[in-house]
């Protein structure tokens, strides 16, 4: 599909057809737009974009082969001047790092207006960013912590000795300290001597608590064994 050259060309890449064919028809209704085609896959995606030339491509970020970083991504390589909008139900930060990552200039939420849509277009079009650098600065920031923190998690899990993982795995499978004490053939002492600090290195104030951080630190206990010899 060829376009006059005053108007702007949009690919949307979107892999439901019915969001698809909505998309085209609500851009129809802006005479400065023209969409030149549809791809519904990363894989579709570079060979229309070759072929098409549009000045925006307006992507979908959840698509069956791939993502729209992925699609981003491939046009970009083989056309740096086609500006990117990712248009996706994903608000998490990952999917909008990965976007700016692949050189989306702008993301928007599917819950956004045609007006809202259409400008973030025009825009894109013009070389704008769409994405205030206040966010990604925001976005980062959590990132960064959440590194930090998954760091941190893991570091408590690994500092646990073979025998206290031992007995975070007969705890989590609902074992008291005696009937711990009587699997392990080892004295009612000695497990509360564990239990302690296995409470000291994942930071819990009881037993119960100690299971559920293990948990949720990813600590994934294994069928209990029967009493050892």
């Amino acid at each position: 599909m060829t376009a006059p050259p005053d108007l702007t060309k949009v690919l949307i890449v979107e892999d439901h057809r019915v969001v698809a064919e909505g998309l085209w028809a609500l851009l129809a209704e802006y005479s400065d737009l023209t969409v030149v085609g549809w791809a519904d896959s990363v894989a579709e995606t570079v060979p229309m974009a070759k072929e098409l030339k549009p000045d925006v491509a307006l992507v979908d970020f959840r698509l069956p082969d791939g993502t729209g970083a992925d699609a981003a991504g491939g046009i970009r390589a083989h056309d740096p001047s086609v500006a990117i909008v990712i248009l996706s139900a994903d608000a998490s930060d990952s999917a909008l790092l990965a976007a700016v990552e692949a050189g989306a200039c702008g993301y928007l939420l599917k819950s956004a207006s045609g007006d809202e849509i259409a400008a973030a277009i025009r825009s894109a079009a013009e070389g704008e960013t769409l994405i205030p650098a206040s966010t990604l600065v925001e976005v980062l920031a959590r990132h960064r912590e959440d590194a930090r923190s998954t760091a941190e998690q893991t570091e408590r899990l690994e500092s646990l000795t073979p025998r206290e993982q031992e007995i975070l795995t007969l705890m989590s499978h609902g074992l008291d300290n005696r009937a711990v004490a009587e699997r392990l053939s080892i004295s009612y002492a000695t497990v509360r001597t564990h239990v302690r600090r296995i409470l000291e290195k994942l930071d819990a104030r009881s037993q119960l608590e100690a299971v559920a951080r293990a948990a949720e630190f990813g600590f994934k206990p294994a069928q209990p064994e029967g009493p050892e010899e």
